[in-house]
């Protein structure tokens, strides 16, 4: 499995900013941060890749298949079924304890159904990731680093070949923020997931395979 962008152009209508990429590849196993500046296009990627956005020209191949090209339909299922994402303000539900929230995802994916070896395999990342005796705990009573951890949790259940992640150590102190990064970079690599983050924490880069810097490639685009 493998994620392939080509010629990709994108703009949100009448605003100046326009993001172009020729060409962008990562492997399996491969952890990929993008850097660079507000506005430099770094969540606008993410989102592209995830089909919540519509590019305006070019390709973004998952695995051979063109997913720029699947009706809105299609898209969301690709992102349930196949994609794990996990977001900066975490997107859990404070009124459901960590074994409901690592299984939300699972519960919305058309098709999946939550069977014991599913709460097994959640109950196992929960633990992989630091929140063992914490499972039936409500996440408004988890510190922000458990918090993060679950979202990590839910977004590797699935075990998608792809995942996304949105500044996922932005609101965690300086020690989380590389527990976090260290157990979801391993955790991608040890099972061939590609990893795709944005960060603006240039200090958690060498945990990364590579870097992209999103502002140098506009340079490029405009010199």
């Amino acid at each position: 499995m493998s994620l392939a962008l080509y010629n990709l152009r994108f703009s949100y209508g009448s605003e100046s900013f326009t993001l172009q990429l020729p060409h962008l590849e990562i492997l399996p196993g491969e952890s990929v941060a993008l850097i660079g500046p507000s506005g430099s296009g770094k969540t606008t990627l993410l989102n592209l890749v995830a089909g919540i956005l519509e590019p305006d020209d070019g390709r973004i191949a998952l695995n051979g298949d063109n997913v720029s090209e699947r009706g809105s339909r299609q898209r969301r299922r690709g992102r349930l079924t196949g994609m794990g994402m996990i977001f900066q303000s975490f997107e859990l539900l404070d009124y459901l304890d960590v074994r409901d929230n690592i299984l939300l995802q699972a519960r919305l994916a058309p098709g999946i159904a939550v069977s014991p070896e599913l709460e097994r395999r959640a109950e196992t990342l929960a633990k992989e990731l630091g929140l063992s005796g914490k499972w039936r705990r409500p996440v408004s009573a988890l510190s922000q680093g458990e918090r993060q951890r679950v979202a990590a949790c839910r977004a590797l259940l699935l075990d998608p070949p792809l995942v996304l992640a949105d500044e996922p150590t932005g609101n965690l102190d300086p020690a989380n923020k590389r527990a976090v990064l260290d157990h979801l970079i391993a955790l991608c690599a040890r099972d061939g997931r590609m990893l795709l983050t944005v960060t603006h924490d240039h200090s958690l880069l060498p945990a990364f395979d590579r870097v992209i810097d999103m502002g140098e490639l506009l340079k490029g685009r405009d010199s």
